[in-house]
């Protein structure tokens, strides 16, 4: 039998789609999503627990997959391998504590590859800004191509944010853009 058509159809009511990460396991996906390796066999008959493929799909019993976390202040991060809370503050810019806040139920000790967390935009205060705009720094944003999009010098900008390092900008970073 051929374990890829089978998991390619519908789930059956009661459970929902997943597709396998790097270092799932049914173990893991049991305790991840509140059920049990049986439980789990037994919705995917013909899936063989120890040649999962990073890629398949396959069912979990249960109602539906938990949803992503609200984050109206941040944005969502999604859990990598070696990711801790210390490691994705120190990434961010953000404080541990913030992270713990802004994620009830999850557990810093028990990070899933996979798993989806929210990520608080660092409270930092917001530059002076006299002669020029705030601007607040996107995915992909350098003081380099800042400084092509608005047509002022990459000294400039450096100049308008003192303590900023231009090599470790954050996304929801507020920097200011000077215009003289």
């Amino acid at each position: 039998m051929d374990n890829r058509h089978e998991t390619m159809q519908a789930c059956p009511s009661g459970s929902f789609a997943y597709t396998i990460r790097s270092g799932d396991t049914f173990f893991l996906l049991a305790r991840r999503f509140n059920t049990t390796v049986e439980a789990i066999m037994r919705i995917n008959p013909g899936v063989d627990p120890n040649r999962l493929q990073i890629g398949q799909r396959i069912c979990i019993p249960g109602v539906m997959a938990p949803p992503a976390p609200p984050c109206p202040n941040g944005f969502l991060y999604t859990i990598r391998p070696g990711d801790t809370f210390f490691r994705l503050s120190q990434q961010f810019g953000v404080s541990v504590d913030a992270i713990i806040r802004a994620n009830p139920g999850v557990d810093p000790n028990r990070l899933q590859i996979g798993q989806m967390i929210c990520i608080p935009s660092a409270v930092t205060p917001t530059p002076p800004c006299p002669n020029g705009f705030l601007y607040v720094v996107r995915a992909g944003d350098t003081f380099f191509r800042l400084s092509q999009q608005f047509g002022v010098s990459v000294d400039a900008i450096i100049r308008a944010n003192p303590g900023v390092d231009p090599n470790r900008l954050q996304i929801g970073q507020v920097i200011c853009i000077p215009t003289f």
